[in-house]
């Protein structure tokens, strides 16, 4: 495919995105189903330009003076300085040529066009943000670093740098994050590659190592992933402890891929279910649990356009009762942690101080919260400490 015919393939995959309510995903794959002829290299090119058109969806509609997929992708040309009539020539599969409105590029913007971000969502952005919440904002319309986490018990992470380069992956040593590389060159070919597929390296948010990296190992199990899903984090906690972890998730389907993956990184995994957690048994329980994921927006585009205020409410009333619920399974003077991958302070350090005016005697011990940047996405954990109690004395 031509540059120009990749760019009418965007605008018309972008049109039905906006129609039938920012399911990226599945236009770009009914997208290919139809266009069997384009190549993967096609196929990368136009999600790119999906995705870039997505993370700054008002600001370049506002450029091109609707919210339509054409006058979108004339201003994400403009952006990236490419000039746009050299791309709307009208010839085969090329969008037709500019007219003399599209020509003139509107520069004045609103905050909430210059955010990005929906109408509603603006004042929350504000005012859990404060002053970080312009530049937070604009992390988010570009894209984000890739990054791997080193499986330490098959690997070191110089010989994992080594062992990629020789199949064309380039990454470097995270500098903050002892697990974690920095993919320079060869994204696309990650999964694909011989490290990944014998378990040397997983795709991880480096911000999400780090929850893990920072936690003691001398922290004594049984260890709990309370909130598992597809097990990013399962995995992460085997590497650091060498334990077996158990994994339960709400929703069990979510824990599916984890036996597969756990095989391939030779890590000890159990899975539970509700009925076979135990009460005051594990000496550490990891909740990451279900957010408005603000944090990820650069990978994930159009979550904050599907994001209803409504579910937000929900999300906030639904981590809290996670959290309640989990710290029923530690043991006295255990470790619960509480994770999101948001930067909003609603569903981080406000869920905190609610839980220890409810439960003053927990102790935090650590407290994190990450913004979007080259070093990882944006995120949250806390360190929670159960108090130690005598026998037979329930103190929550």
């Amino acid at each position: 495919m031509t540059p120009a015919a990749r760019v009418q393939a965007a605008i018309d995959i972008l049109d039905t995105v906006l129609e039938n309510g920012f399911h990226s995903e599945l236009a770009l794959k009914a997208w290919g189903h139809d266009n069997r002829y384009a190549g993967s290299k096609d196929r990368a090119a136009i999600q790119d330009h999906v995705y870039d058109a997505l993370r700054n969806l008002r600001t370049f509609a506002a450029w091109g003076g609707s919210m339509t997929g054409r006058a979108i992708l004339i201003s994400a040309l403009r952006e990236a300085s490419i000039e746009p009539t050299t791309i709307f020539t009208g010839q085969r599969f090329a969008p037709l040529p500019l007219t003399q409105g599209e020509n003139i590029k509107r520069n004045r913007l609103s905050s909430k066009e210059s955010f990005n971000l929906p109408n509603w969502l603006c004042p929350i952005w504000k005012k859990d943000l404060d002053y970080k919440a312009e530049d937070v904002a604009l992390a988010l319309t570009s894209r984000a670093p890739v990054f791997l986490r080193v499986n330490s018990q098959k690997t070191s992470r110089a010989q994992a740098i080594n062992k990629l380069r020789d199949e064309g992956i380039i990454c470097d040593a995270h500098r903050g994050v002892p697990s974690a590389l920095v993919v320079k060159t060869g994204q696309r070919g990650i999964k694909h590659s011989k490290s990944y597929l014998e378990g040397f390296v997983e795709l991880q948010d480096a911000s999400s190592q780090l929850s893990v990296c920072r936690l003691h190992k001398t922290i004594s199990g049984p260890f709990l992933d309370y909130c598992a899903g597809a097990g990013g984090k399962t995995l992460a906690l085997a590497n650091h402890f060498r334990e077996c972890i158990y994994a339960h998730d709400g929703i069990p389907k979510r824990l599916r891929p984890l036996e597969a993956r756990a095989r391939r990184a030779g890590a000890k995994v159990m899975l539970l279910n509700g009925n076979s957690l135990k009460c005051g048994h594990y000496g550490l329980v990891f909740a990451d649990v279900p957010c408005s994921g603000s944090g990820t927006w650069r990978r994930d585009p159009t979550g904050k356009w599907r994001l209803q205020p409504d579910e937000l409410k929900d999300l906030i009333t639904l981590q809290y009762s996670i959290l309640t619920k989990a710290k029923r399974f530690l043991r006295s003077g255990g470790l619960l942690v509480y994770a999101t991958c948001s930067v909003l302070r609603r569903e981080n350090t406000d869920q905190i101080k609610k839980f220890l005016t409810e439960y003053p005697q927990w102790r935090v011990l650590h407290e994190n919260q990450i913004y979007p940047s080259d070093n990882g996405d944006g995120f949250y954990f806390c360190y929670l400490q159960k108090p130690y109690i005598s026998l037979n004395l329930d103190t929550g």
